[in-house]
């Protein structure tokens, strides 16, 4: 079994979306046993007294447009347990990368990448946090994740 993990700075857009997205793409294929697939954050600001955030209302639309629920999502933070539970953490964008550093300072294992990587780019997903525009985000996630998804079975 694959375990993936997807990161950016809230948990509530981006890494959720990708979780979600990956799940429903894993399992269309009939291959959700041979995965194991949660989304992160590298802060807290999304999680209060211990209870993270739900899925951002914009991004849970977008995803239902999509025909893919993200239903009971909340947000959490990295670990550094995370580094050896799973088998790749996937950033969202170059701030992901660097601030994870803070709680994963190495990675000798060469498991935490961008995951616009896998489709052949070094940009960041697009923010719609910033940017309110949540179908760009979805198809930078998507072509990411068709990539991964090729990688992860050809790996």
């Amino acid at each position: 079994m694959k375990k993936v993990l997807f990161i950016c700075h809230g948990n509530i857009c981006r890494s959720p979306m990708a979780e979600f997205i990956f799940k429903d793409m894993v399992s269309k294929r009939g291959l959700a046993d041979d995965f194991y697939v949660e989304s992160c954050a590298t802060s807290t600001e999304e999680i209060w007294n211990g209870v993270g955030n739900p899925v951002y209302p914009p991004a849970k639309r977008e995803l239902e447009k999509h025909g893919v629920s993200c239903e009971g999502k909340r947000a959490r933070q990295v670990t550094k347990a995370d580094y050896d539970n799973f088998d790749i953490l996937l950033c969202m964008d170059d701030n992901n990368m660097r601030n994870i550093k803070w709680i994963i300072p190495s990675d000798p294992q060469n498991k935490i990448h961008k995951l616009m990587t896998f489709a052949g780019s070094n940009a960041s997903v697009a923010d719609p946090w910033y940017t309110g525009d949540f179908e760009t985000t979805y198809k930078d996630i998507l072509k990411g994740c068709e990539g991964l998804l090729e990688y992860l079975l050809n790996n």
